[in-house]
C-alpha cells in the first residue's frame, strides 16, 4: 500500500491575515486623552525660595467654600459681578511715584492696587466645592485679566 503523506496548511495567507486584522483594530480603537485646564505651573524647586514681598494691598483674595459661596475681600459676592471686582482692582491704578500705572483708567483708590503688574489675585477653593464653580470661578478672573 502507498503511504499518502500528511496534507499541509498553506501558511502564507495567515500572515496576511494577522497583518489585516492588526490594521483594523488600530483603525477602529480609539484612544482616550485626557483633557483638562491649560493652566502653566511654576517648575519644581530643588531648593526654598523665598517668596518675593508683596503689599496686602495688592492682594485681591477670593475664597469659594464648600456651598459654592464666594468670599471677595471678606464680602459675599454673586459669580456675575467677580469679573468688574477683578478688572476694577486690577486697573486700580493707585500707585504713587515709580508705582505709578500712567495708562490705568481706574479710580486710583489708595487702598487698593498700585498697578496691574503688582497686582495679585489670590483663588482659594474648598475641597468640596463643585468643579463647575472651580472652572467659572476660574474662567471670570481670566476674563478679568483678558479685558
Amino acid at each position: 500500500m502507498a503511504r499518502r503523506s500528511t496534507p499541509e496548511v498553506n501558511a502564507g495567507s495567515l500572515a496576511d491575515i494577522a497583518f489585516l486584522l492588526l490594521i483594523f483594530f488600530l483603525v477602529t480603537t480609539t484612544i482616550e486623552t485626557d483633557s483638562g485646564i491649560s493652566r502653566k505651573l511654576p517648575p519644581m524647586q530643588d531648593e526654598e525660595v523665598v517668596p518675593p514681598v508683596i503689599k496686602e494691598k495688592n492682594i485681591f483674595q477670593v475664597i469659594v467654600n464648600r456651598n459654592n459661596d464666594l468670599l471677595v475681600e471678606d464680602e459675599l459676592m454673586e459669580l456675575s459681578a467677580l469679573r468688574e471686582a477683578a478688572k476694577a482692582f486690577l486697573d486700580n491704578g493707585g500707585g504713587v511715584g515709580p508705582e505709578a500705572c500712567d495708562y490705568c483708567e481706574g479710580a486710583g483708590d489708595p487702598t487698593s492696587s498700585d498697578n496691574p503688574i503688582k497686582a495679585v489675585i489670590m483663588l482659594v477653593n474648598d475641597r468640596q466645592t463643585e468643579y463647575g464653580t472651580y472652572i467659572a470661578v476660574q474662567n471670570e478672573l481670566v476674563g478679568a485679566y483678558n479685558e
